[in-house]
């Protein structure tokens, strides 16, 4: 198979790849640094048939793509931090209902308004705590291009497969960058539809009845059966309960169905790991400051490796556990006040020997950045 290759940026790349994925329903207003995903949408959905639609908001965005999701589509927004906030309130709903639908927040910096055209790593905690409630959610990242693409990808088969939102965690670095990206051809990447039910109209349906594999069957909303949708404590059909049993399975459920496949939905590149002796940790747009530091100390004969995490929720403890095993240091590199690194000391068997390397700036951070942390764990020149 021959593949395209493309000089564009990480937003168009977002796109081609949801289309690649077959969405074919957008709904979003425009916030920096995510625009270009909504610009770009309103050309090539109509294109082939999706449709797209520009909201009056942030909430009326997400409500629009969880109710044609109910009806059958492959569905995306897409926004930054401050967008993101606004469609916590709906994401929760789309947790609780189960309704697959993805979400790319493009981050920025805040809190509030903060530094709209500039880069951040922010909204981890949001993407997990933003919502009210038990729950458990998705979230992905990238830090190049072509990874960028199959994380993208992968958030709509997440998306069907667990039946849930599923986060896509960006940063206006990333979003913005231009770099080549080879666009595969049609069938390379396995694509997983909406898994719909075969029980035929007339008959009981049960929307909310997970099979033995613990996938939940769709009808499309307004089709062959009739069914509620609520975001209430709720039984196998859908409506409302006060029931203490019901509603302890349907929350063991929510964070299980999720919670139990960490090991299948974690995803995350190494570089350098079998004899390092200093472990960094990154992902998104800090994991390619990170890799050059490896790359370039590793050239002077310094026993260095990198665990980049392309999944950020569910938090891979036990592979965080497992790679940092041996190592002497860790050095979580990010563009924030530190958030993952939190979860890298709860991981770790010695979180005494984690240290953070960040910027919170705005701009991208360095190597120098890096170095000078290292220095000082090191407590001499490197």
């Amino acid at each position: 198979m021959t593949q395209r290759t493309e000089f564009i940026q990480g937003n168009e790349v977002c796109v081609n790849a949801a289309l690649y994925a077959g969405l074919d329903f957008f709904a979003g207003y425009p916030i920096t640094p995510s625009s270009e995903i909504a610009e770009t949408m309103a050309k090539q959905l109509p294109r082939i048939g999706g449709k797209f639609l520009q909201m009056e908001d942030e909430i009326s965005s997400i409500c629009s793509i969880i109710g044609a999701s109910l009806t059958g589509h492959k569905v995306m927004t897409a926004t930054s931090g401050p967008g993101f906030s606004l469609m916590q309130e709906t994401l929760g709903f789309a947790v609780m209902a189960e309704i697959p639908c993805v979400i790319v927040d493009v981050q920025r910096g805040g809190p509030s308004t903060g530094l709209p055209t500039h880069g951040s790593q922010g909204d981890v905690y949001q993407a997990r705590w933003g919502t009210h409630g038990d729950h458990a959610i998705i979230a992905l990242t990238a830090s190049n291009h072509q990874d960028l693409f199959s994380m993208t990808v992968e958030a709509f088969n997440m998306a069907e497969t667990y039946r849930t939102p599923v986060i896509l965690l960006m940063d206006e670095i990333t979003g913005h960058t231009r770099e080549p990206v080879n666009l595969p051809e049609q069938g390379e990447i396995p694509i997983i539809g909406r898994l719909r039910t075969s029980v035929p109209e007339g008959v009981d349906y049960h929307p909310y009845l997970p099979r033995e594999d613990g996938r939940l069957p769709m009808s499309d909303f307004g089709g062959k059966h009739r069914y509620n949708v609520t975001g209430l404590y709720h039984d196998m059909w859908g409506f409302p309960t006060t029931d203490p049993n019901v509603i302890h399975g349907l929350i063991h459920h929510l964070m299980d169905k999720i919670e139990n496949h960490a090991h299948e939905i974690t995803r995350y590149r190494e570089y350098y790991l079998d004899d390092a002796h200093t472990v960094l940790i990154s992902y998104g747009c800090s994991a390619r400051t990170a890799l050059h530091v490896v790359n370039s100390r590793r050239r002077r004969g310094e026993k260095l490796g990198l665990l980049e995490l392309q999944s950020l929720w569910p938090f891979p403890a036990e592979l965080v556990r497992a790679k940092c095993a041996h190592a002497h240091y860790i050095l979580v590199v990010e563009m924030n006040m530190g958030q993952v690194v939190h979860e890298v000391k709860k991981a770790v068997h010695e979180p005494e020997r984690v240290y953070l390397a960040n910027r919170v700036d705005g701009e991208f951070i360095t190597p120098t950045d890096v170095r000078g942390i290292m220095r000082l764990i090191h407590g001499r020149g490197v």
